[in-house]
């Protein structure tokens, strides 16, 4: 199979790949397209033959209205005139947007895309899904762009105000769950228009929750992540967080009797466990997609490695036994810890969910190239 995704640097693009990356049989089968490639007729020409899906993630959220208006449907246009001229037809999935409907230069715009698709479809019997999206946001997306929940989390790390509208309100949906709703419509061959629903919450309440988070993270507790949109909204706020937030310094309390330090401070419980790592090892070497996990060395010297998927860039800090700090694991992110002393190491490991060996939630990638 060959799963084509335009717009494929952006947040649903991203997260598409992250997705796809993990399924057995789907990592190689993915072809990106960024806005780039997307322009070169070559590199889109290329991409499209023998394409079984096409994901069209390109489009414009923020511009000028003309841009808005006329942009997305000349994104569409350019697709569907590459495809006609190759003659190919491969099931096509559009991301269209709720505001569709909507008199506004961008509702227009998405709507006429959808009408080019449509029209496409039509003549070279093909396989169509209009994919009806409300508002959404995830880890990697940018500020002042793909979302207000976006913005929130950046302006919360950098300890800014927010700027929030008390009456607005939101039905927000995770990057995730998208790609999840994609790759069913794929796999089983659905099509026509689908409207995919997503949770109805306020803005101001949407900014109370992270606000909260926040503070509650700052100081150290780790907020109550039962619900899955708080968790999802957590691991966003924590994305913004990092690196700059890492290693977290904790507080050693020492007397004539020894040393006291809290590793952990959570209100979802969840499950603790030490290893011991001998010299020279490596431990982890994965990922995860919603899980929070935290690295705690308690004795010995060592060093975490993290590097974002689909990225070459890797942080290191090297913590010790000695001076207590913990890391908090971002998710999509690979990461490992390594024994760098003579002795062996002694390491807490803590989740925020008891482990489940039937959805670990824990994918194999290696942080660094064989070769370093």
């Amino acid at each position: 199979m060959k799963i084509v995704i335009t717009g494929a640097a952006g947040l649903l693009g991203t997260h598409l790949q992250y997705y796809l990356g993990s399924i057995e049989g789907y990592k190689s089968a993915v072809i990106a397209l960024d806005r780039n490639n997307f322009n070169d007729d070559a590199s889109l020409r290329d991409a499209l033959v023998a394409a079984d899906v096409v994901i069209h993630c390109a489009g414009i959220n923020r511009d000028e209205e003309a841009v808005l208006e006329n942009g997305n449907r000349a994104l569409a246009e350019r697709l569907v005139e590459m495809l006609d001229r190759m003659g190919t037809a491969p099931h096509l999935l559009y991301t269209n947007t709720i505001q569709r409907g909507s008199d506004s230069a961008y509702g227009r715009g998405k709507a006429a895309a959808s009408e080019v698709f449509g029209a496409w479809a039509t003549r070279a019997e093909a396989a169509y899904s209009d994919l009806v999206l409300p508002h959404i946001f995830g880890e990697g997306g940018r500020p002042y762009y793909n979302s207000v929940v976006l913005t929130f989390c950046d302006q919360l790390a950098k300890g800014e105000p927010l700027s929030i509208n008390g009456s607005g309100q939101l039905e927000l949906i995770h990057a995730q769950d998208v790609a999840v709703a994609f790759v069913d419509h794929f796999e089983r061959g659905l099509t026509g228009e689908r409207r995919i629903l997503g949770v109805s919450i306020s803005v101001a309440e949407t900014a109370g929750k992270l606000i909260a988070m926040h503070g509650s993270y700052t100081k150290g507790i780790i907020p109550n992540l039962d619900d899955r949109l708080d968790l999802q909204l957590f691991n966003t706020l924590r994305s913004f967080l990092y690196p700059d937030f890492y290693p977290r310094e904790l507080t050693l309390h020492t007397d004539e009797r020894g040393s006291l330090f809290e590793a952990v401070k959570s209100r979802n419980g969840g499950q603790s466990f030490l290893s011991t790592t001998k010299p020279g090892i490596t431990r982890g070497n994965h990922y995860h997609f919603h899980k929070v996990e935290r690295f705690l060395v308690i004795s010995g010297e060592a060093v975490i490695r993290i590097r974002r998927l689909m990225d070459d860039h890797v942080e290191s800090f090297t913590v010790s036994g000695d001076r207590p700090v913990f890391v908090d694991m971002p998710t999509f992110h690979t990461h490992s810890i390594t024994n760098i002393g003579t002795d062996d190491l002694l390491t807490l490991f803590w989740s925020h969910e008891l482990f489940d060996p039937e959805h670990p939630d824990t994918y194999f990638e290696p942080v660094l190239d064989d070769k370093e």
